[in-house]
């Protein structure tokens, strides 16, 4: 039986061991930017929510300036809310800042952070990196796929257009998650769940599960003597679990493509691509079916979830915004024609089609957070001293939100981007949806060729109008918690089909 002084040290050892490390930092980085006030063991943890964390930084931001430091358990963080101090970072210390904090949740489900997105930055990453974009990434395979999304973008037109006909309400959130999977999982590994019940149900099960295990919050993560927590409240095992049906899920999806009666006449899919380098061999690590399966993950994240939600918002802020949804249909229409559809050569035309796009992102970028980087050594920004190992959190919603860098910010006026030449591929910090520097979204293209052909379909072939007796002021702009920026409430519009008159 453990004696009564015994079980007083346990308890009370990791706490003295902790102020004396408190105390340690404090006088090692009295250069640090300010920020509020902790409490003891557990930081600033416990003035953070998990479902809204962008605004809560922007709150923040206003009284502490933008870049301030919080403290989350035994790791410091700073924040960084200006385009200013976003080039400073992601430009000029691109290096080190070019780190990922070791998180249990994405360690675990992306194979020790054999993926693109969670891999540490190190020789591994920029190889993986480097090949992934010549022979996944490159404009000569988005646009092999050309074929692929004018099928599944003509399908998901009829049956809105069936919904137009019948004048039933189509759910936009559910027709624009569904066809992106589609067009995704045709892609990456030549599947269609459309239309396969219990297995659709199943792959979107699976997704809703691994995005919601990526943004959980572990409190080994930030306290480790306090992980046992973990383990009580079931979160290591809902994760182990998610873990293995996810394996499971990837390893049949090898398998069948491993399989030599295999059909290939539909081409070439990206499993098929990553299957052939592991044959080959020709890179410096050994890459495994591990390595696979964790790629594999980067691709089903990142162009599923983004290009719905995006989608979603597109729509939201034009049916809120008459003036601009009559401006960028006349266009679209006018490019497309007599057709039935507007292909993707006449899209790349659309001017203020892209200006549209452009402000969709700006003001609803699919992840308000960028992934969360750590510092690789010690630097200066802006005048403080940055420890290394520093969790680094770049607040893109309140960048692009910046009073300095945007006239009248919360407004959605897609006209800003036509007289100037600003983009969204890194260059220009105040819009950087899909992040800058070395840790950029490999996959904007593939994103936006999905995105463009979607959203300009939906503009060119039906007139949309609100449910009897919704008014644009019933339209909120609410977000689910996770690392996308979902609309949580579903929106819900009346498709009308404009090239039968109707």
């Amino acid at each position: 039986m453990v004696s009564p002084l015994v079980l007083i040290l346990r308890l009370t050892l990791p706490l003295i061991l902790f102020f004396l490390f408190q105390k340690q930092r404090t006088l090692k980085n009295k250069a640090l930017p300010p920020g509020p006030r902790g409490l003891p063991i557990i930081g600033n943890l416990h003035q953070l929510d998990n479902s809204s964390l962008y605004l809560q930084l922007f709150e923040l931001s206003k009284k502490y300036g933008p870049i301030f430091s919080l403290q989350l358990g035994l790791k410091p963080a700073i924040i960084i809310s200006s385009p200013k101090l976003a080039e400073e970072a992601l430009k000029n210390h691109d290096r080190e800042f070019s780190g990922r904090p070791s998180l249990i949740g994405p360690q675990k489900l992306t194979y020790n952070g054999l993926s693109m997105s969670f891999s540490p930055y190190n020789q591994y990453w920029r190889e993986i990196r480097k090949t992934f974009v010549a022979h996944i990434l490159s404009s000569k395979r988005v646009s092999s796929f050309s074929s692929i999304r004018t099928f599944e973008v003509k399908q998901w037109i009829k049956k809105i257009s069936s919904h137009a006909s019948s004048k039933k309400v189509t759910n936009l959130n559910e027709m624009l998650t569904s066809l992106t999977s589609t067009i995704i999982c045709r892609i990456a590994f030549g599947r269609r769940y459309e239309d396969e019940g219990v297995e659709r149900s199943r792959f979107h099960d699976l997704l809703n599960e691994f995005q919601a295990m990526l943004a959980s919050f572990f409190v080994s993560d930030y306290i480790p003597f306090l992980g046992w927590i973990d383990r009580l409240n079931g979160m290591h095992a809902r994760l182990d679990r998610t873990f293995k049906e996810l394996d499971k899920f990837y390893q049949e999806v090898i398998d069948e493509h491993m399989d030599p009666n295999r059909d290939t006449s539909n081409g070439e899919d990206i499993i098929d691509v990553l299957l052939q380098l592991k044959k080959n061999q020709s890179l410096s690590v050994d890459f495994t079916i591990d390595h696979i399966k964790a790629l594999f993950m980067d691709i089903l994240l990142a162009a599923t979830d983004t290009t719905a939600a995006t989608s979603v918002w597109a729509m939201t802020a034009l049916i809120k915004n008459s003036r601009v949804m009559k401006k960028v249909q006349e266009e679209v229409r006018y490019f497309g024609g007599q057709k039935n559809f507007i292909e993707e050569e006449n899209i790349k035309k659309c001017s203020y089609l892209n200006a549209v796009i452009k402000e969709t992102l700006r003001l609803y970028p699919a992840g308000p957070l960028l992934v969360p980087k750590e510092t690789n050594e010690k630097c200066s920004i802006n005048g403080y001293e940055i420890p290394s190992k520093t969790m680094v959190y770049v607040n893109a919603w309140a960048i692009h939100r910046d009073p300095e860098a945007w006239k009248d910010p919360y407004e959605f006026y897609p006209e800003r981007f036509i007289s100037n030449n600003l983009d969204f591929l890194g260059q220009n910090f105040e819009l950087i949806p899909f992040g800058a520097g070395r840790r950029i979204c490999p996959g904007i293209h593939m994103a936006l060729a999905s995105l463009d052909l979607i959203l300009a379909n939906l503009l060119y072939s039906f007139d949309w109008e609100l449910p009897e007796g919704m008014t644009k002021e019933d339209i909120d702009t609410q977000v689910l918690p996770g690392l996308t920026q979902h609309k949580k409430n579903p929106l819900y519009l009346i498709a009308k089909n404009y090239n039968n008159g109707n």
